[in-house]
């Protein structure tokens, strides 16, 4: 209820029913205390629920017994209280309203085409609070005194803009300066905008300031002006987010035109937390070929911020908006860094006076076996709150994972996960990290006594973790993955939970990645594999996939066909066993398909190959599942050796090799959960790492799965990938009793 106008709904509704009484915020909560007729108490209590602004979520914490108070006279917003126990809830950032928009639009507004409109329902949050309370003198609008105008509307109770903290106007609020790249030419307000204008039209690329970060933006039609960005981004391939104009009754008309989204797709584009969702592409798209290489899908978005919107207006097209940034870095938030290192990007920068307390990217969501699924979040969905199903009496921190990083936060029965920070390999993704942990911490005015990291030492989460001085807990990489997937769904109490990604440390030293767990939080074994095979130059397989599918035929004694001319060196190491750990996981299995079929060697982005295979993969003809074998101890071995003469038949097509690739893992899902089943008991089947995020092989398993009675469980909250990993750290540990 921070942040949303709910104090004075609160105060309003107390009017309309003609009650005495005071609402108040004490940092996290909101006393409400009314005095009046039953009657109308009763209907009151029923208002504040049922009729809460739309971005409420209230809830009744604490119902006092009736008693007459004759003290009350009127009804009164109380000053914001700090001396009470916390609970704090810190608001994410929000989308411009429908109200705002109608402003925006109205030349008779005072705030006609002000890139900073905003009211109680709508305009950033998490990225300018700088402490709670959230109160205007704690955010990054200190510094802007307000004019009489809004500082009317502030202290008017039943204004829509009552302490809208955000709040600003053309007169006293911030504004936006264009600047030249190489700085000679800065104009401001209204000229900056149309100069912005000029130049996209022109096949420039602007570094455009919005709510937290920077955007790289560039005619999203414009294959010329799309090559130079990628060229000057040293981004080749990578897919790029293109935001669409807003038009027609629902906003997405300018969307249609270019891909087709599904009904619920529809809806997630234009819902208050305005992610990027991954549509299929439309046959006869106008968008640059270059957008996405290889792959069906874009990424669409709507403008969230007034700025966008007008940026958007004006051009009256879609546009490139990818992160401004470094890649694998956070996004940038600041002009003198955007300004340091941008500049060989773009051609100019439109930036705005608003400072940015802490970063805050575009969440992602793509639909995944019959419901949208989130691949990343950050502004407009983070941080994200979880409800616990357990206790945790003692302050625990997550420090989650190196790639997708995100940090989470837990203590009683809430659990708080950061918004995306990224790959912990540069400094400045290392600062960001370090100072989000102690951000969540301050915020939430609370101070982690244990720490749980990943069990791979050289993680830099993992070595911060060490670093902090806390009671430390390491958890295994699958198993955080397994134990956030049963955390959302608390109502399942056994687990078969397919732990399938790229790699992570195993309890035997290798590298994991397609293991299946029998049990449930803090008890979970190992009850499914596959045949472990080497990756010739340890993490440079990941970018290199030819590598993993040279080392697979190897390994079955097949010439892999044509390979780079450094592959006789590799060869010679593979046999010497020199620098090949040995891995299990299905993510690098992926690479080799993508590397045996499209003939894909190098890769500039994380799952390139994977992806491009899923995108071209047609139905094929009924596969069989994968042999699988029992070792000792019990454990299951599915062999992935008969996948290697399909992927390397040159009589099949490309997309037929590729569906069958999919399907015959899918049915190996099926085998593997009807085995266990054959040993008796009853479970829920989890899907959970980022090999999930095919929707390809997902969708076939789930549809697999349920044909043979079995409830399948996905990640809706959290991500299914690294991201999750520091919420199921605290899950783990949790259960493992280090919080008690």
């Amino acid at each position: 209820m921070q942040g949303v106008g709910f104090r004075p709904f609160v105060y309003r509704l107390a009017h309309r029913h003609r009650l005495d009484g005071s609402v108040c915020n004490r940092t996290g909560e909101v006393e409400v205390v009314v005095q009046g007729e039953p009657r109308a108490v009763a209907a009151f209590a029923r208002d504040v629920i049922c009729t809460a602004p739309p971005l409420a979520a209230p809830r009744v914490a604490l119902d006092e017994p009736w008693r007459v108070d004759q003290s009350l006279r009127g009804f009164l917003i109380a000053p914001s209280e700090t001396g009470h126990a916390a609970r704090i809830f810190v608001p994410a950032d929000q989308f411009m309203c429908d109200d705002c928009w109608r402003e925006l639009e109205d030349p008779h507004d005072r705030r006609h085409r002000y890139p900073f409109i905003n009211c109680t329902q709508c305009g950033p949050r998490y990225t300018l609070i700088e402490r709670l309370p959230y109160d205007r003198p704690n955010t990054t609008l200190a510094k802007f005194a307000l004019c009489v105008d809004c500082e009317r509307e502030y202290r008017d109770p039943l204004d829509r803009r009552y302490h809208a903290e955000p709040i600003a106007c053309p007169r006293c609020g911030p504004q936006i300066e264009l600047c030249e790249r190489d700085g000679s030419v800065r104009t401001a307000r209204e000229a900056a905008l149309e100069r912005a204008l000029e130049l996209l039209f022109a096949g420039a690329a602007l570094a455009v300031k919005g709510v937290g970060g920077y955007h790289l933006m560039c005619d999203a039609k414009n294959e010329g002006a799309v090559r130079a960005l990628r060229l000057r981004k040293r981004r080749p391939d990578k897919p790029l987010a293109v935001m669409f104009p807003r038009r027609g009754a629902d906003g997405l008309a300018a969307v249609r035109e270019e891909v087709t989204p599904t009904e619920s797709e529809a809806a997630l584009i234009g819902s208050p937390a305005r992610p990027i969702v991954l549509v299929t592409r439309n046959p006869g798209s106008r968008l640059a070929p270059s957008i996405a290489p290889g792959l069906a899908e874009i990424g669409a978005f709507l403008p969230y911020s007034p700025l966008h919107q007008l940026l958007l207006e004006g051009f009256g097209g879609p546009l490139v908006a990818t992160s401004g940034n470094l890649s694998g870095e956070p996004v940038i938030t600041d002009e003198t860094m955007a300004q340091e290192r941008l500049t060989p990007m773009v051609d100019a920068f439109l930036h705005h006076d608003r400072p940015i307390a802490r970063p805050a990217d575009d969440s992602v969501c793509r639909s995944i076996a019959g419901r949208l699924r989130r691949l990343r979040i950050g502004r407009g969905l983070a941080p994200l709150e979880i409800d616990l199903a357990f206790d945790v009496p003692q302050p625990l921190l997550g420090v989650g994972a190196h790639l997708k990083n995100c940090v989470a936060l837990a203590w009683e029965r809430r659990a708080v996960v950061s918004p995306h920070i990224g790959t912990l390999e540069s400094p400045r993704a290392l600062a960001i990290f370090e100072r989000t942990i102690e951000d969540l911490q301050r915020l939430y005015a609370v101070r982690a006594a244990r720490v749980a990291c990943d069990a791979h030492p050289g993680y830099a989460s993992t070595r911060h973790a060490v670093r902090m001085g806390l009671p430390l807990t390491r958890i295994w990489h699958h198993h955080a993955h397994a134990g956030a997937l049963a955390a959302e769904w608390p109502h399942a109490r056994n687990w078969l939970v397919f732990t399938w990604d790229g790699v992570g440390l195993g309890e035997d030293g290798t590298l994991w990645g397609g293991e299946t767990l029998a049990g449930s939080p803090g008890r979970w074994s190992r009850v499914a594999t596959f045949r472990p095979f080497r990756l010739p130059g340890g993490d440079q397989a990941a970018r290199e996939p030819w590598r993993t599918a040279a080392s697979l035929c190897w390994e079955i004694g097949r010439e892999p066909g044509e390979l780079p001319p450094e592959s006789q060196l590799l060869q010679r190491a593979w046999a010497s066993r020199l620098n090949t750990p040995w891995s299990t996981a299905v993510g690098r299995l992926f690479d080799a398909a993508a590397a045996l079929v499209l003939g894909i060697v190098r890769t500039s982005y994380e799952a390139q190959g994977p992806m491009q295979l899923e995108a071209i993969a047609t139905p094929a003809a009924e596969a069989p599942a994968l042999p699988v074998t029992f070792e000792a101890g019990g454990l299951l071995r599915a062999d992935w050796a008969p996948l290697i003469d399909v992927l390397c038949d040159a009589t099949r097509s490309a997309a037929e090799r590729a569906g069958h690739f999919h399907d015959v893992l899918a049915r190996t899902i099926l085998l593997v959960a009807e085995g266990e089943r054959a040993k008796g008991g009853d479970f829920a089947v989890g899907l959970a790492g980022g090999v999930f995020q095919n929707r390809r092989l997902t969708d076939a398993a789930q549809r697999l799965l349920e044909q043979k009675g079995f409830r399948v469980h996905l990640a809706e909250a959290l991500p299914c990938n690294d991201a999750g990993i520091a919420f199921g750290q605290i899950v783990e540990a949790a259960a493992a009793g280090v919080a008690r």
